[in-house]
Formats: structure tokens, sequence, C-alpha cells
């Protein structure tokens, strides 16, 4: 009977399987795509790092860490890294680089790739530079060119296409130039004060590397040296896409709660139809138990159908996301079959459906056939026990799949919360509009006005559903537009004379005035003079740090432990800080433990408050310090924030470097000052904000296109909700239409009447979504960001007036064939 029945309602259940198969492929091809990129970096863990585990630091190794090297089997390789600038002789023109000095076989795994190939093999005996490809083509420069780092003038042997460590976001601020260690020392680049890291990698197939982690790398600590191995590596590289997988998850799953919304409702006329069929089946014999399993059969053939063919779009849809996200990724990602992503959209489409579905199935059940013949609109106060139980079962669906895609129960309970506001919100702001449409009706309008406000709460309207689908797609797509916003407001670099955008890092405190009296005479300010003074922790409280290490309890983040701070000391606090707890010392007093002020995330981090003791190394010299004041530090801001000052008159003579700000009125002027800084001072490394800048807004554009391509699918189902909604009531509105026509109506004046309601519907929906976005926004900006919030317009002049077109083009275009329709039809109740 299921079978048979479906068989002649085939045109409607394929369009209920319309509103899940969006939502499965959404949801598949993410998960899919997810799971392939963890496996790919899993897979090719030893090639991202090059080596099977490295040891690194921020200082060349002493002579114990030379001797664990040693029992090791001793580094097969070894580089430094930093950032300096770069001169091309070609042109004249600078740039920030990232010098990567390498001594040895490196990689192990995976390659140097390079143009020409023999280049990767060549540039140590050659005395040459591999240069980034992208660098290379953005700077008209080809192999023979030359590249001045500090002192040295090294040949370029090739360009760099890609190599182990390097990774895509990080190369577009500091492209990699890599060239060999043995000229590292002459080029006069390190320098004291220099951030420097250097890196001794191991080849060792065989190693427990676990057992390495747990026993090797607390010693290493001690001696300020840290053990990477390629699987941890890989596992933060993966759980930072993860996030992103996570997210774009929620968007598709929001895309498909939005079909099963469709899918109820569809369902809830469906059956309505089916009404007296199921009378007649309950007289001849047929128990609730029968006429309830055919049509959930039938419900759940068309989820599992559904979901098949949801599943395989999606499998289809993932390929192209290499394309899309190939430029954040540090290696070539392989597509393969994901099972797991398969059993989810199968079990997806048939649990989404019959859930959504049940509630107006459990009518078919509570329906005696006398009530059904009479056709009663009350189906029975029986049915509102079921109806709370199939509630709370999506309720607990809903959370459950959140918790296994986020898995943390904060977020996931913050996001079944969301949605079931943003649900109650629109699906109550549509209920209030048809009672208040009802109760303020405005009888003076024209006939068609007010025939269109009356379609909007008649008997089998689709108000509820539309304005839900509607308001959800543009909920996301204008939240996107405001968060996007308001991120590129943090990281805006602010367009006046006293505000910095050239910063010059590393600079000695001998060439400090000798660089002021370089950039003064070209009429530019010195606006910042920063000290930066190194130093590491030996004593928390009364605790040494070593104590602390070997401490398995200790609740103390490992990070302060292990961190060499670079700290200030100044008088005031700076625009971006906030005084929380203590008050913040000026002055060195003249006895007593230095006050010293920490940013909270330190101070938690370290479990310290106001009036606790930390003992401090400042390169050799013990200096006992004392909590004074905790401030909030706004770390997004663009400008140089600190972990801990010291007040003033305690660290002037200490060994230190400086930074150095100013503000180019233009790029020209910026140009000619770097030009001219890294060919008398090659050590300085010169910061241009307004290419970071450019940088961050290209990589929100790519962001923003991503969440935006999910969101389509929101607003997709919701037309496929919109269109089967119109084809579920076709037949009422076959009959409306030919009452009309009785009456006299013509047909421009139905099709008005059509046009009216779908724009009421199109204007509340999405102005309702844009609303509760910029509700959301501003909590978001205020809550999470910390942030002003100034909206953006974009939702106002293009979401809102674009949605409401959508949908009254799709209402009028399935409503012409209404119009088309013969009376006779009506007459002879066919409903095909």
């Amino acid at each position: 009977m299921a079978w048979r029945d479906g068989k002649a309602s085939g045109r409607r259940l394929f369009l209920f399987m319309g509103s899940i198969i969006l939502g499965i492929a959404a949801v598949v091809s993410i998960q899919s795509f997810s799971e392939n990129l963890q496996k790919n970096i899993g897979g090719q863990s030893k090639a991202l790092m090059g080596a099977d585990f490295l040891i690194d630091s921020n200082e060349p190794a002493n002579e114990r860490v030379l001797q664990i090297m040693d029992s090791l089997g001793g580094a097969g390789a070894m580089e430094v890294k930093f950032a300096s600038m770069a001169a091309f002789v070609k042109n004249g023109q600078t740039k920030l680089v990232q010098v990567r000095g390498v001594e040895g076989n490196f990689p192990f795994y995976g390659e140097l790739e390079t143009e020409p190939a023999t280049a990767a093999l060549e540039y140590q005996e050659k005395g040459g530079a591999l240069v980034d490809a992208t660098a290379m083509i953005q700077f008209d420069l080809k192999v023979g060119d030359s590249v001045k780092l500090g002192s040295i003038t090294f040949p370029i042997v090739g360009s760099l296409i890609t190599a182990p460590g390097s990774t895509g976001i990080g190369t577009s601020v500091a492209p990699p130039i890599i060239v060999p260690f043995e000229y590292m020392e002459l080029s006069g680049l390190l320098q004291k004060g220099s951030r420097l890291e250097y890196a001794y990698y191991f080849k060792s197939p065989d190693a427990d590397l676990e057992q390495l982690d747990k026993e090797v790398d607390p010693i290493l600590d001690e001696q300020n040296a840290d053990l990477d191995t390629h699987t941890s590596t890989s596992d933060r590289l993966g759980r930072r896409y993860n996030n992103v997988g996570r997210f774009l998850n929620l968007v598709a799953f929001i895309a498909l709660l939005l079909g099963c919304v469709g899918i109820a409702s569809s369902v809830h006329i469906y059956i309505k139809e089916k009404l007296k069929a199921v009378a007649v089946l309950k007289c001849l014999g047929a128990t609730r138990k029968q006429t309830f399993l055919i049509y959930l059969l039938q419900i759940s053939g068309m989820g599992l159908l559904g979901g098949f063919i949801g599943t395989v779009i999606g499998l289809l849809l993932q390929q192209t996301f290499p394309m899309i996200l190939q430029e954040f990724l540090p290696f070539e990602v392989e597509i393969s079959t994901s099972y797991s992503a398969i059993a989810v959209g199968l079990i997806l489409g048939v649990l989404m459906s019959v859930l959504f579905a049940l509630s107006p199935l459990l009518n078919t059940w509570f329906v005696s056939p006398l009530q059904v013949l009479r056709v009663q609109e009350n189906t029975g106060v029986k049915s509102r026990k079921a109806q709370i139980w199939v509630v709370l079962a999506i309720v607990l669906f809903v959370f459950l799949f959140a918790l296994w895609l986020l898995d943390n129960l904060k977020y996931a309970l913050g996001f079944v919360v969301g949605i079931l506001v943003t649900f109650s919100i629109l699906g109550g702001v549509s209920i209030l509009f048809m009672r208040l449409v009802k109760k303020y009706f405005p009888k003076s309008w024209s006939f068609t006005s007010r025939q269109s406000l009356l379609n909007l709460f008649r008997p089998n309207n689709q108000t509820a559903v539309l304005i839900l689908a509607i308001g959800i797609g543009t909920f996301l797509i204008s939240t996107l537009y405001f968060t996007k916003d308001f991120l590129l407001a943090k990281a805006v670099v602010e367009s006046n004379e006293k505000s910095p955008n050239i910063i010059m890092f590393d600079v000695q405190t001998n060439q400090k005035q000798e660089i002021i009296n370089t950039v003064t005479p070209k009429g530019l300010p010195i606006l910042d003079n920063i000290p930066i003074v190194t130093m590491r922790m030996e004593r928390i409280k009364d605790r040494s740090v070593n104590e602390i290490r070997l401490d398995t309890t200790t609740s103390i983040n490992k990070w302060i432990l292990n961190h060499e701070f670079r700290v200030t000391y100044r008088d005031s606090l700076i625009g971006s800080e906030k005084l929380i707890s203590g008050v913040f010392t000026k002055n060195m007093p003249p006895n007593g433990p230095v006050p010293i002020s920490l940013a909270d995330n330190v101070a938690r981090d370290a479990q310290v408050v106001v009036g606790d003791t930390l003992l401090f190394n400042v390169q050799g010299m013990l200096m006992e310090t004392v909590v004074g004041s905790i401030r909030e530090v706004d770390w997004g801001r663009m400008q140089l924030n600190f972990s801990i000052v010291f007040p003033t008159g305690i660290l002037e003579n200490a060994p230190q470097f400086h930074v150095l700000t100013t503000n180019a009125p233009d790029k020209s002027s910026s140009a000619n000052l770097q030009r001219e800084l890294v060919k008398k001072f090659p050590n300085v490394s010169i910061l241009d904000l307004r290419q970071v800048i450019t940088l961050v807004e290209s990589i929100l554009d790519k962001i923003s296109w991503v969440i935006s391509f999910m969101a389509f699918f929101s607003i997709l189902t919701g037309i496929i909700v919109l269109i089967g909604s119109v084809r579920n009531s076709k037949y009422q509105r076959i009959r409306e239409s030919v009452l009309l026509r009785t009456i006299g109506a013509k047909s421009g004046q139905i099709l008005k009447i059509t046009a009216l309601e779908y724009l009421y519907l199109g204007i509340l929906g999405s102005g309702i979504g844009v609303l509760l976005s910029l509700i959301g926004s501003q909590l978001l900006a205020y809550f999470i960001f910390e942030t002003p919030f100034v909206p953006s317009w974009i939702p106002f002049l293009v979401v809102l007036p674009g949605i409401t077109l959508l949908v009254l083009m799709i209402g009028l275009s399935n409503n012409i064939s209404v119009l088309k329709s013969p009376p006779l039809q009506v007459l002879r109740k066919e409903n095909s």
C-alpha cells in the first residue's frame, strides 16, 4: 500500500525530497572533505615537517642540548629561521621575507620543489638563494638575478614553489628565501635581540615518538628548547582546519533543519488530504498501526532516497573544495571516498525525515474513522502528549548531532538554544502577524489588497513555514556581512597621520639615533620608540619553574614556563589596555620588589593574582618582582601590545633592542624609506601594516565566500520549501481562482493578489532575518569580540530586497499555472 500510494503521489514526494537533498548534500560534502583533509594531514605529516622530529630553540643548542641530540643519533640537518628585509639588486625594491639558512640534506621527507628542479640540490654548493616563486613574479625576478640579505648578496639559483615548514598564509606576508646556513654569520643578521628560531632535524623512522615526547621533551624544556614530532605537528594543523570544518558543518546542518521544517509542513498537508483514504482503510479492517506504517514507510523511503541523492551530490561537490581552499592549505589534498560520510548522509536522511514528519503522521493514529469522514479539524487532545515527546526527540537529536560535530558540550548547548530562539522568534512573529492582520484588518483597502492579506491566514496557509525558511536564510547571510565588517574594523589601520603604518623591528640601541636621523629628514614623524628586554620566568611565587615542570599534577600552563618574554617599560597604559585589578605603577619605588603589570591571560595561565611574587632571569641576572596590577589587553588591535610591562627606572640599562614606528602617507614614500633603511641597516626588519591589512581583507573575503556558499544552501532549501508549499496548496489555489473568476475577478487581479501575498511574505521573512542578525551580531561584537559594532548597509540595501524579489518571482512563476486551469478541473476535483 505504501508503494502503490507513493507511486500515485510521486511528484509530491519528490518535492518533499528536494527539501532534504540540499541539506544532506551540504553536510556530506563538508564532512567528507574534513575527513579527507585529516587523512591527508596524517599521511603527509612527515613531508609537512620534512623529518620524523625536530628540536627547536630561539638560541643555538647549548652543550646539554647537543648531548641530548647526540644520544638521539645526531641531527641530520639544521636551519636558522628569522624575518628580515631582502633587497632585490635588479630593481632596488625591498620586501620583508622569512630567511631560512639551511645546512645538511633537508628535507628528509617531501621535497623542495623548485624551478629548475636541480636548484634544490645545487643551491648549497653554489652558495645561491631559492626565492619564493610568487615573490619572483611580483618583483619581476629571474634565475641569475641577485638578492641581498644583510651584508651578503646571493645569486638567485631557482624559484621556490613549495617547501616543508612554509605554510600558504604565512608566506603571503613574509615569503621564504632559502640560503646556505654557512653564510648566516657573515650576513650580520644574527644579532642580539633578533627573533631567531633554530631547528635541528632528525630522521629516525623507527623512533618511539610518544616516548620521546614524554621523556625527552621535559628535559629539553629546562634548556629552553622544545621537541616536536611530525605527529604532534600534524595534530595541531588538523585541529586548526577541523574548527573551520565544524563551523561549516553547522551551517550545512541549519540548511538541513530548514528542509525538515518544510517536510513537516508538506507532510501535514499531504496527510490531511489522505485522511479519507485512511478512513476507508480503517472501515475495511485496517488497524491504527497499519495505516500509520503505510505513510511512515513512505516518508522513510523518501528520506532514504533523498539521503542517497544528497550524498551523491555531496561527494561530487567536495571535489571543488580543494580549488576553493588550496590557498589556505600547505599541501595538495587528494580526494577519496569517505564511507563514514556516506553513512551519515543516509542515516540523517531517514532520521530527519521521520522525526520531522512524526508530528503530522500522528494525526492518522489518533483520528477515528468517524472523525475523518466528517473531516473534523480537531484531531483530539490525545495527541498532545505524543506531540510533546516528538518535539523533545527532535531537540535531543539536534543537540546530540551538534555535540558530535563540535565535541564541546557548552558550544552544542549554545547552538541548540540559538536555533530554538531563532526558530521561535520567526515562528512567533509569523503567528503574531497573522493575528494582527485578523484583528486590525484594513476593510477600506481595495479588493485585491484585502484578498492578498486574507490568503496569509486562510486554512492550510504556509505563512509560518515560508517566513521561517526565508528568515533563516536571510539571517545567515546578513550575519556573515555584519561579522565580517567588525572583524575588519579590528584590523583596520587608521588613516590619520598620528597612527603608525610602518613598524621597524630589531633596532639595536646603537642604531636607534641613526635610524631616527634617517626617518625625520624625510618629513616623517617617529611615533613610537619602544624598548624591548627579553627575559624568562625563574620562579612563580615560592616554586621554581623547574620544580613546576616536573610536577605532573600542576595546572599552570606549560607555555608560561618555557616562554621567552619580550617586555617593555613605560609610565602609562595605552589605548588597547584596561586596568582590571591593582594599581599601575609608573616609576620604580625606592625599595622593595619591582611592581609589574601582567596581561590577564598571563596572570590566568600562571595562576597569580595581585600581590604574588615572580622571579625573572633577565639575561643572566635574577630580578624579584611583585604583581602590582593586571590588565585586559585587546590583542586584536593593530599596535604593539605586551604581556608584561615594567615601570620606568629599572630596565633602562638592561641589554635591549627597540621598535620604532612612523607614518608614511603613501606607497611611494614607504618604498623609498624602506630602501634606504635596508641599505643602511640590513638587520632591521620593516613591516608595512597596509600589506597586512590587504592580506587580512583577502582572507576574510575568501572565508566570506565559503560561508556565503554554505548560506546559499539555506536559501536554496528555503526556495525548495517555497515551491513545495505552493505545489501542495495548488488544488486549493485552483479552487480559489475559480471562485474568484465566478464573482468576476480577472486574471490580472488574481495575479496581483498572489504577487502582494508573496511580497508580504518576502519582506516580513527577510526583514525579520536581517533584524535578528543585527541583534545577534551586536551580541557577538560585545560579548565575544569586545569591539564596537557599526552595521553594514549591504543586508538592508542588497540582501533584503534581493531575497524579497526572489520570493516574489518564485511565487508568481509557480502560480501562473493556476490561472490557466479550467474551472471544470475543480468541479471534477482533479488534483494532478
